[in-house]
């Protein structure tokens, strides 16, 4: 049990890495693609079982506040440490993704023919890429896995999309990689400022950076902190997306299989919303306070064009990404509130937004298989012909819209309430602008019930349209078997969102309380000491 506790995230990045490496091992000696899946299943879903032990009760956090803390040397020229370990806010997203993993494997059970090796290769090893981005604790190497998980999902989209594939898989590599340099350059900036300040020599490590700057003995002046403050946000800001950087997005989700598509907003998304939150907060507090409107304003323009431009979609799967534009936004107004309540519910709309959406493109996916199409106007009545296909979509629709007693209604309420709490707007005589930013933002929740409720109302309802449809198959058991764990989550976190909310509370308040300074007092410079790359939490 010692071994495992204090290396149970190595083993999580790196028992998809041993499974990718198994499958081509597997094609190279028998050649039989048809036993991949099952291989490619067996590792995701033995991550999963791994990463419940997660939430041992035994498991003590480490002076830095992380748990299963591992610091060890790796590239000693340059002061780089495989520093790794888990909080309250990395908790649920390394859970979602081990969890996602399975589901999205077997999404793909007959939709893969050509190249499976290599798609199965790619699942694997961007699992591995997406857990490291969660945990990495130096800043080199969450750069080296934020990196890492892009190359996967270019050639999932890329090789296994649709008819506009290479534009939409280039088009996702050239926004993020390009937000990814910004941010590659303010660490290298902080690196530098680092052992210029402290005399200690230069250190990527995320904690050892955060303990200088809370002691007083690394300060970064204002216009320096604003420059690599805007490099972070603005590398994380494409990939969650916020508007106006989300139009790689809609074409992305379109064009990627079924497996992309859940991953991609399940959990890709999610990066760029945690890295806001763990780094722009943790590190530039000032800067995240005093930018707080220009988020909070772009987060409401995405919640209403998002919804917008989803109302007009001819086709259901892009109609879903758009409305990824509008959720995310939901997200990144919560997170900018500055409010306890706030930012707990962003943290769980990040969740909701995974079991939810995630879902909605895997019943797009199933119907693509039978039909081939996506265009609503292909459709109609199908409730007719597929009547437990209609029931699982139209009660995913409702929790993505926010029906109270299901998942999305916990996540917006805490938003709206945390919005309209906040005091990051100005407050004249005659205005308070946070209860206005809650009003508007409140109406894309009315606009979500429109574009997702008029999409049911003409694919599912009224009369058979098209011939071809009548002969479609409901669900099968493998198609409900993977579709059961989301819709209980969807109840179940609605219900009872204690659970969860509980494990983020601390790590919540501890950055509200650093953006908003309200800590207590002034710092005073004490002495500082280099932190030990040997340190490891036992």
């Amino acid at each position: 049990m010692d071994f495992l506790s204090n290396n149970l995230l190595t083993i999580l990045i790196l028992l998809p890495v041993v499974g990718a490496v198994l499958t081509l091992a597997h094609q190279a000696f028998w050649k039989q693609e048809s036993q991949l899946k099952w291989v490619t299943l067996g590792f995701t879903a033995l991550n999963f079982v791994v990463s419940l032990a997660l939430f041992s009760k035994s498991a003590v956090a480490g002076a830095s506040g992380f748990f299963f803390e591992k610091n060890v040397p790796w590239i000693n020229a340059i002061g780089t440490n495989y520093h790794v370990g888990v909080d309250g806010l990395s908790f649920w997203l390394v859970i979602l993704t081990t969890f996602i993993m399975p589901i999205a494997v077997l999404s793909t059970w007959h939709a893969v023919e050509k190249k499976a090796t290599a798609f199965y290769v790619f699942l694997l090893l961007l699992e591995s890429a997406m857990i490291g981005v969660f945990v990495s604790l130096d800043l080199l190497v969450f750069y080296l896995f934020f990196e890492a998980s892009l190359i996967p999902m270019f050639f999932l989209i890329g090789v296994w999309g649709g008819e506009n594939r290479i534009y939409a898989a280039v088009k996702f590599f050239i926004f993020t990689a390009l937000g990814s340099l910004l941010m590659l350059v303010a660490i290298i900036g902080l690196y530098f400022i680092y052992a210029d300040q402290t005399g200690l020599g230069g250190s990527f490590d995320f904690v050892a950076i955060l303990n200088a700057m809370k002691a007083g003995n690394l300060i970064l002046p204002a216009q320096t902190g604003m420059l690599l403050f805007a490099a972070f946000a603005i590398a994380f800001a494409i990939k969650v997306p916020l508007f106006p950087f989300h139009t790689w997005l809609p074409d992305a989700h379109t064009e990627a299989p079924t497996a992309g598509s859940v991953i991609l907003a399940a959990v890709l998304l999610k990066m760029g919303t945690y890295g806001l939150m763990r780094f722009n907060f943790a590190l530039f507090p000032d800067q995240s306070r005093e930018t707080a409107w220009i988020f909070i304003t772009l987060a409401i323009i995405g919640i209403i064009y998002g919804a917008l431009v989803a109302m007009v979609q001819p086709d259901v799967k892009r109609l879903v990404a758009y409305s990824s534009v509008a959720h995310m936004g939901f997200v990144i107004l919560g997170m900018f509130s500055f409010t306890e309540m706030g930012m707990q519910g962003a943290v769980y709309q990040m969740l909701n937004h995974g079991v939810s959406t995630g879902a909605l493109f895997l019943l797009v996916g199933f119907i693509y298989e039978r039909r081939h199409t996506r265009q609503i106007k292909d459709f109609g009545g199908l409730a007719n012909v597929m009547p437990i296909y209609a029931t699982v979509f139209i009660f995913t629709v409702l929790s993505s819209v926010g029906l109270p007693f299901l998942n999305g209604f916990v996540g917006e309420f805490l938003i709206m309430v945390g919005m309209f709490q906040s005091q990051v707007l100005s407050v004249t005589s005659t205005v308070n602008w946070n209860y206005v930013a809650t009003m508007i933002a409140g109406t894309g929740v009315i606009f979500a019930a429109v574009y997702l409720l008029w999409m049911v109302q003409r694919v599912f309802f009224g009369k058979v349209t098209s011939e071809k449809n009548r002969s479609l198959a409901d669900l099968n058991w493998r198609e409900i078997g993977l579709l059961a764990p989301l819709l209980f989550l969807m109840i179940y976190m609605g219900v009872f969102p204690k659970p969860f909310l509980a494990r983020t509370a601390s790590v919540v308040k501890g950055l509200q309380e650093r953006v908003m300074h309200q800590a207590g007092g002034t710092i005073e410079k004490t002495e500082l000491k280099p932190v030990s790359a040997d340190a490891e939490h036992k």
